[in-house]
């Protein structure tokens, strides 16, 4: 007996169309796995260290295959880079640099200085600082990976703040990239240093003065005076 052929779908004319063909996997499942990725590393990094974790285990927490970590990042070192990098937008998204000549230049300022201050004092942070001051990391490419993706960007897109609030007559400024530098080290200062060495993180008020401090000795430095 032979099977009868599978109709072919035509259209409202009567011509032939092509079959539909199946839908392919979705965006979202996709990005959700990535984010999963991300996130498992960023654990497991933070608690074994860069050399003490595997592809594997981080396959393995993120609850995907080990292809698929490698499909989506290809080796450690780029999920490494990859990790810090979505840590530092996280926290200081890019948004936070944009122009907006509307917002006053001083509450701009002080916003990226919260959010910088926040991300850098995190416990987080810290423990990835240490990490790469260890004598197994601080001579490897990982250091100049985290410098690029980590605070090199930073630095670029606060510096490019700078350039257009001073093209809009409130900075004035021979450097950007010096003035940028100067202020992300003002920012971090003595309480960074303190907490690098195990000091506790200092209260919300004593942060807070020291954050407002900071930009108004910038200000101080660089804001255009009138006349």
């Amino acid at each position: 007996m032979v099977s009868p052929r599978p109709s072919i779908p035509t259209d409202a004319a009567g011509q032939k169309t092509a079959a539909p063909k199946p839908a392919g996997p979705g965006r979202p499942k996709d990005l959700s796995k990535r984010n999963a990725i991300l996130e498992a590393a960023k654990r497991l990094f933070l608690i074994e260290g860069y050399d003490g974790v595997s592809m594997d285990q981080i396959a393995a927490e993120a609850g995907v295959s080990k292809l698929t970590v490698y499909s989506h990042f290809g080796d450690k070192e780029t999920l490494f880079a990859a990790a810090v990098r979505a840590h530092c937008e996280q926290h200081l998204p890019a948004l936070l640099f944009a122009p907006e000549p509307g917002t006053p230049l001083r509450e701009r300022l002080l916003a990226i200085a919260q959010a910088f201050f926040e991300m850098a004092s995190a416990p987080e942070a810290i423990r990835i600082h240490r990490l790469l001051c260890t004598p197994q990391l601080a001579q490897s490419p990982l250091t100049r990976l985290f410098w690029d993706v980590g605070p090199q960007r930073l630095h670029e897109e606060f510096a490019g703040l700078l350039r257009s609030r001073a093209q809009a007559g409130e900075l004035d400024l021979a450097d950007a990239d010096t003035a940028a530098r100067q202020f992300f080290a003002v920012l971090k200062g003595e309480p960074y240093a303190l907490l690098m060495l195990g000091y506790p993180l200092p209260g919300k008020a004593e942060t807070r003065a020291h954050l407002e401090a900071s930009v108004d000795m910038f200000l101080r430095a660089y804001a255009r005076r009138g006349g």
